[in-house]
């Protein structure tokens, strides 16, 4: 009963890792500088209840259209981090 992912769920699964694993970072860099922490605490909760969620009512298909709206809106979150950055610099 094992499927094989397609090519292209696989790149949606990495598309949704990068920014998790970028929320971590981010994570770790505001506990350590205490800066951004309510953005840092809730961006990582937020897509683990949001691809959770989604997954579950798209019944595990990773290249569904809701999964890949929760990877397309976490990647915009990702961009208004960049923005919040660039002017605060």
């Amino acid at each position: 009963m094992s499927e094989k992912l397609t090519r292209s769920a696989k790149l949606w699964a990495l598309a949704a890792a990068i920014p998790f694993l970028l929320s971590i970072l981010l994570l770790g860099f505001a506990l350590s500088r205490q800066i951004l922490l309510p953005f840092a605490i809730g961006w990582p909760l937020l897509q683990v209840f949001g691809y959770w969620g989604s997954l579950k009512r798209a019944d595990g298909q990773i290249d569904h259209p809701l999964v890949k709206t929760q990877v397309i809106l976490h990647w915009m979150m990702f961009a208004i981090l960049i923005g919040i950055s660039a002017r605060v610099l």
